[in-house]
């Protein structure tokens, strides 16, 4: 009579305990098995099998991670106080070394993506700040790549997303912005005086040499002024221009 019993719940355990062991992991996802407490091997994807109370298994997942870095307030070289927070993306590569090194690599990122920024940041101005931020990005993420690889971590991009200043701060770029500008028009205008002056210089050489051109001059500076009738005009005549006039009224006629 126990017989009868004793043979269906044998049954019943076995499947239970076969239910029990059988695990199915995803394309993206690593199972770390523990036999004993000691670390066996890494499994998956596809169907693995754990023998019950013996091993067991920590499942870890291979995609990328998009982790967002709240805001840091960060002392420039300058001296110059800014909030800044970043986005930084990455992955798991070795999944034994995210499970034993390191309790939650999920928040031990995290924590140092925050001071790893404060550091970096710390050692540029804020004028490099605002206008490098692509060499920043790669800096940072050099240095949490280096740091993370212990935990099997690949950090693969890290982003600036926002550079917060204060108002004052805010009024002072736009002054030096401004005056940017004044400098470069200055510039840009004493530039243009001297390749005017240049130009002017060349162009009386050349009259002085030559006094037919210095004639012509004069008679096309008339034609121009001549144009504007309801003006009076006084406009001295060189004796080079009356002078061959005059030799050729002395001559006797023949």
């Amino acid at each position: 009579m126990i017989f009868d019993y004793f043979i269906p719940a044998v049954l019943v355990l076995v499947i239970v305990l076969a239910f029990w062991s059988l695990r199915v992991l995803r394309e993206y996802e690593r199972g770390v098995v523990f036999q004993l407490g000691r670390f066996w091997l890494v499994k998956g994807p596809g169907l693995i099998i754990l023998i019950p109370v013996i091993q067991q298994m920590v499942k870890v997942d291979l995609r990328i991670v998009v982790l967002d870095v709240p805001p840091q307030d960060v002392i420039t070289r300058d001296n110059v106080s800014v909030k800044v927070n970043a986005v930084v993306y990455f992955r798991v590569v070795d999944p034994q070394k995210a499970v034993i090194q390191v309790a939650d690599f999920l928040n031990a990122t995290s924590q140092l993506a925050q001071t790893t920024l404060r550091a970096v940041l710390g050692k540029h101005e804020l004028d490099e700040l605002l206008a490098e931020r692509e060499r920043l990005n790669l800096d940072i993420q050099k240095t949490l790549d280096t740091q993370t690889d212990a935990w099997g971590i690949k950090v693969s991009t890290v982003e600036i997303k926002h550079v917060d200043l204060n108002e004052s701060m805010v009024r002072a770029i736009a002054r030096q912005a401004e005056a940017e500008r004044e400098r470069r028009a200055k510039v840009i205008h004493a530039e243009g005086e001297l390749q005017a002056s240049d130009k002017l210089l060349q162009a009386a050489q050349i009259l002085s040499q030559r006094a037919e051109a210095m004639q012509l001059r004069y008679l096309q500076t008339l034609t121009n002024i001549s144009g504007n009738k309801a003006t009076t005009i006084v406009f001295p005549v060189p004796m080079d221009l009356i002078t061959p006039l005059l030799e050729a009224m002395k001559k006797p006629k023949t």
